[in-house]
């Protein structure tokens, strides 16, 4: 994994002084998809905004994205918001803490899988 790689661009210039998403359901376990991928973006739109679209085609965590487009996940997600909140990405949400199993009830099954051997 290389590390962070500073870009002429900063942050703040890409999320426009903000430091927080206008969501707060986008986590970096949310999965984004393009609302219509056919659908373009404003001519005002980034070249970061641009490519996160591009790479929505196919349902892409935010987590990915960020990694693909080499930017903190904080930058990312604040992209995603605008672009979900005007409607160019469907975010999913993560499953919440009450639906997901636990790990012992994950380790007896693979306790019993291996035993099947």
């Amino acid at each position: 994994m290389t590390d962070y790689q500073d870009s002429a661009v900063r942050p703040y210039v890409l999320t426009q002084g903000r430091s927080r998403p206008t969501r707060n359901t986008i986590g970096l376990d949310t999965l984004l998809v393009a609302a219509d991928p056919a659908r373009s973006l404003p001519v005002s739109a980034s070249r970061q905004e641009r490519a996160l679209l591009r790479m929505c085609a196919r349902l892409l965590s935010l987590a990915e994205a960020a990694a693909h487009l080499e930017l903190p996940l904080s930058v990312v997600g604040i992209l995603a918001s605008d672009l979900v909140d005007s409607g160019h990405l469907t975010a999913r949400s993560r499953i919440p803490e009450a639906g997901r199993p636990n790990l012992e009830t994950l380790q007896e099954v693979l306790d019993g899988l291996r035993k099947l051997r």
